[in-house]
């Protein structure tokens, strides 16, 4: 197996079960998909591009659709969180929102979301209010 933690790869949705959706890999592996990394609806049968998150010691391969570590993220993130705060000027999301409510809307995580609103405060582009975040003017 020439694949490693990091790797872009292609990705056929197959089936979803209780942990996840079955992924064919390259044509060639299976993997999982788990729920907790799935922020957007997906259908079987449907090709992506995907990452290799981890390779366990029985073989199995566990896969993400968005590139690993904090540097590959967080960019993608701030800047859907300053799409979403130039468009309607404030977010009413705050670090108290469930994970429910981030997902929904900004189809993110919770703690992405956090990362992303952390840098975007220490950047000093937002303000953060009590129940809403604002664009800096």
């Amino acid at each position: 197996m020439d694949l490693k933690v990091g790797d872009k790869v292609d990705l056929v949705i197959g089936v979803q079960t209780a942990l996840g959706y079955s992924v064919l890999i390259d044509e060639e592996f299976e993997g999982l998909l788990f729920n907790s990394d799935v922020f957007t609806a997906l259908d079987e049968g449907v090709k992506t591009t995907g990452y290799i998150k981890n390779i366990r010691e029985d073989g199995k391969i566990d896969v993400s659709l968005r590139p690993q570590g904090f540097r590959n993220v967080i960019d993608t993130d701030v800047q859907k969180i300053l799409d979403k705060l130039q468009k309607d000027g404030f977010l009413l999301l705050t670090d108290k929102s469930s994970p429910e409510s981030i997902k929904f809307h900004l189809q993110m995580s919770k703690k992405a979301f956090k990362k992303a609103v952390g840098n975007l405060y220490r950047a000093k582009k937002i303000e953060l209010k009590s129940d809403r975040i604002e664009l800096v003017k």
